[in-house]
């Protein structure tokens, strides 16, 4: 097991040498020899399919499996994933509350203003 570890950390630095990029390297440990390549009409959803893709290299990188491989290696279960929804869902509701507060300030001090200098229901 370890010579088989050490062989593939020696063939991903030859590869690296070689200028492939992580996806590529990824690929060819995954035995994909081909890439379904997409055009798109609208700019942005090509935008979001490369974050998405980026975002799955990062999980890559960082887990060393993809969410299929920890989904069908029964690394977790689905109360797991359940509670990863809530967790980042609790985090984007933070964010949504961080930028409303950054965008009251400057429309007070009025360097950003939109939707009639916003127009927000009051908090309780």
């Amino acid at each position: 097991m370890r010579s088989k570890i050490v062989q593939v950390k020696w063939i991903t630095e030859r590869l690296k040498k070689i200028n492939m990029s992580e996806r590529e390297i990824m690929d060819g440990k995954q035995g994909i020899v081909a890439r379904k390549s997409y055009g798109f009409r609208d700019p942005v959803v090509k935008h979001v399919v490369d974050k998405f893709v980026h975002r799955s290299d990062v999980g890559y990188a960082k887990y060393g499996r993809t969410l299929d491989d920890e989904r069908r290696g029964k690394h977790k279960d689905l109360l797991g994933y359940l509670n990863d929804i809530q967790e980042e869902l609790m985090d984007a509701i933070l964010y949504i509350q961080t930028a409303r507060e950054e965008l009251t300030e400057k429309c007070a001090n009025k360097v950003y203003c939109t939707a009639l200098d916003y127009d927000d229901e009051e908090e309780d």
